[in-house]
């Protein structure tokens, strides 16, 4: 991460979250008790108008992209790649980590492809919430598995409402 970056936190339905930019776009999403140390003179909450207000339209239900400037420069190539592959999982639906390294053309490679997974550092907008077990069970998430689920079971009831946006907060928070 950039150590000139500039930050904001973001009161969500997960916790507090905490953005951080660099002069290339939004580079870090860390959940509670996860962020780095911050200079408290690179607060910037204007700068990160965009990305609260996706986040949330999203968290509401009424947004199934991102459409942010994202710098992932910090990765490697390979988890870059791994992360444009998790990015085009659709809105409310699940691949294994199996799958995901198939579609890499790496089938052989299924525990790196956790590894950088596990290494996103944009979750929730790069929605490595969406890669799960090849039995169906939630593995790995930095946030936990509370907050894994609270995403799925979010997307998922958004997706197969029929015009009515379901209450992310409620259940989802009583689990944090």
């Amino acid at each position: 991460m950039n150590t000139e970056c500039s930050w904001t936190t973001y009161e969500s339905p997960l916790g507090k979250l905490t953005l951080t930019a660099g002069s290339h776009g939004l580079e870090g999403l860390f959940f509670p008790e996860r962020a780095p140390a911050l200079d408290e003179l690179n607060r910037d909450q204007p700068a990160f108008t965009q990305a609260t207000t996706q986040l949330d339209e999203y968290f509401a239900g009424a947004r199934r992209q991102f459409d942010l400037g994202l710098d992932l420069s910090a990765g490697t190539p390979f988890q870059r790649a791994v992360w444009s592959q998790v990015d085009a999982i659709p809105y409310g639906e699940t691949i294994s980590y199996t799958e995901l390294a198939a579609r890499l053309g790496r089938a052989d490679l299924v525990r790196a492809v956790g590894a950088a997974v596990g290494r996103n550092p944009l979750p929730v907008i790069v929605a490595c919430h969406r890669v799960i077990g090849a039995d169906g069970s939630l593995t790995g998430y930095l946030g936990g598995l509370q907050r894994k689920q609270a995403l799925l079971d979010s997307e998922r009831a958004t997706r197969d409402s029929t015009g009515t946006v379901p209450q992310f907060g409620a259940r989802q928070l009583a689990l944090l």
